[in-house]
């Protein structure tokens, strides 16, 4: 994918989105043209210009203001337009109806830094009595308390515009991703189609061949910016979809006025977070709890499942198979998302909704696809790659490589040496084992404070830790 068919890219050459204290996106003429620059503003969430705008009933915001003000000690309008990621007139607006309710009061101006009364002195806010008893029960109800949300209608329509399917993956993309890594041609000729379709993927495959590598590579090749609600509102609850852990936030800068070359858009709605396309890595502990919707029931909000915080994004399930649960039970649960693209989620009220389901789902995994699911699920899975065992020449230029890297020549002794232990004890060719090897060798010459080099003892401690000896009549002095 070139520059020109993106608006924002992630690599070298990358545009700075910066942002003033406005609240301005602003981005740079000098990278994009100006169509360009028209289609990115066009996908960037307008903050909202009015109550109606937000999309979320005013007497709910006026909850989240009052809990803000009661638990955090917000008291001034900037502090609250901080926190809830609101613009300021929605925030006034909220003052005002809190004070025309008189839930709320003036409680004098707080000054500049050095104490006078300028330009920048804002109106503290305290809640009256009938305003803290109403805040009291609204804690009750919920005590989250932070970014305002978007609403679920907004959060189904931007899954469907920024669809990972937008993206198109072509060889040349394909084979700079993979270029530290000797991958057979004919590999990357059905990878491509795969990760283009957006739906499904099975690797499978002997341990040791990459396949979670390849796996994470897919995760890290696509350029285009998402954007991720703090949280969304459904039915009066709470659920939070941005998570730092999970979501890589574009980062933003400050400009203070002038900017050379940069064309200044409109307002940015903060309630969303600008991101790469998430990529989610679960493992042996995943279960089928995680896949459905978690309830705090102290602060009394959800967080949404690992599959939803990877919506526009990969979803990876390494170590398919040895799950606690059966593999059957897990690919159940994914029939009617990976068929329909759409999921069903349920609150502890009983009332359920449904989110798009657009994210590339990965299933890597050690065993035989027909010991995993019958080949009715097969079939729902379009794209079925194998890593196989890699012939020898493509395993010496693996070890080439790797050696160089480090600054090791592999003389044929030496690769003579790995390959004769290979063969007795009559293991199979993993990609993954010059990698080993290196590091072996690499370990031991900083323990004797040598430069490092392949000798034939490091490589014999490195070949001893990469093979376990069969056991013998007696270990340890103990008969068997």
């Amino acid at each position: 994918m070139t520059a020109e068919q993106n608006s924002f890219h992630r690599w070298s050459g990358s545009p700075t989105i910066c942002y003033d204290t406005n609240a301005i996106w602003e981005i740079s003429a000098q990278v994009l043209s100006e169509e360009q620059i028209t289609e990115a503003i066009n996908e960037i969430p307008a903050a909202p210009t009015n109550m109606n705008d937000t999309g979320i009933d005013p007497l709910f915001l006026l909850q989240l203001m009052f809990k803000g003000i009661y638990a955090e000690n917000l008291e001034t309008p900037s502090q609250i337009t901080e926190a809830m990621k609101l613009p300021g007139s929605t925030v006034n607006a909220l003052l005002k109806d809190a004070v025309d309710r008189k839930l709320a009061e003036a409680a004098g101006q707080v000054g500049n830094v050095d104490g006078s009364m300028g330009a920048l002195a804002e109106m503290r806010y305290t809640l009256t009595q009938a305003g803290r008893d109403w805040t009291v029960e609204c804690m009750e109800q919920s005590a989250y308390f932070g970014p305002a949300p978007v609403s679920l209608e907004a959060y189904q329509d931007r899954i469907n515009r920024q669809k990972i399917t937008n993206e198109w993956v072509n060889r040349p993309l394909l084979e700079e991703a993979f270029q530290d890594l000797v991958i057979p041609e004919r590999f990357l000729s059905r990878l491509g189609p795969a990760i283009n379709s957006g739906t499904a993927i099975l690797i499978y495959g002997p341990a040791g061949n990459g396949k979670t590598t390849i796996a994470e590579i897919v995760g890290e090749i696509f350029e285009n910016v998402v954007y991720i609600p703090h949280c969304i509102e459904i039915d009066g609850q709470i659920m939070k979809v941005f998570d730092p852990v999970v979501h890589r936030e574009i980062d933003v800068q400050d400009v203070g006025g002038e900017g050379g070359g940069a064309l200044r858009r409109e307002r940015f709605d903060n309630r969303w977070v600008p991101c790469y396309r998430p990529m989610v890595i679960t493992g042996g502990e995943l279960t089928l709890e995680m896949l459905d919707l978690k309830f705090n029931s102290i602060a009394k909000f959800y967080e949404a499942p690992m599959h939803i915080k990877a919506l526009n994004g990969t979803f990876l399930i390494d170590d398919f198979g040895r799950q606690r649960v059966k593999p059957e039970e897990i690919l159940n649960r994914w029939i009617v998302p990976l068929n329909s693209r759409v999921d069903y989620l349920a609150l502890h009220t009983g009332k359920s909704f449904e989110i798009p389901f657009d994210e590339l789902v990965i299933f890597s995994t050690n065993l035989h696809p027909n010991d995993l699911m019958d080949p009715a699920f097969q079939r729902r899975i379009a794209y079925k790659l194998e890593t196989v065992e890699p012939p020898e020449d493509l395993f010496r230029k693996v070890f080439l490589g790797m050696a160089a890297k480090q600054g090791l020549e592999l003389s044929d002794e030496i690769y003579g040496q790995v390959m004769e232990a290979i063969r007795a004890n009559e293991a199979p060719l993993a990609y993954f084992q010059p990698k080993f090897i290196v590091e072996q060798v690499l370990a031991s010459c900083k323990f004797e404070g040598v430069e490092p080099s392949f000798t034939a003892d490091n490589i014999e401690d490195a070949l001893a830790n990469l093979f376990i000896k069969e056991a013998e009549s007696q270990m340890f002095g103990v008969a068997r």
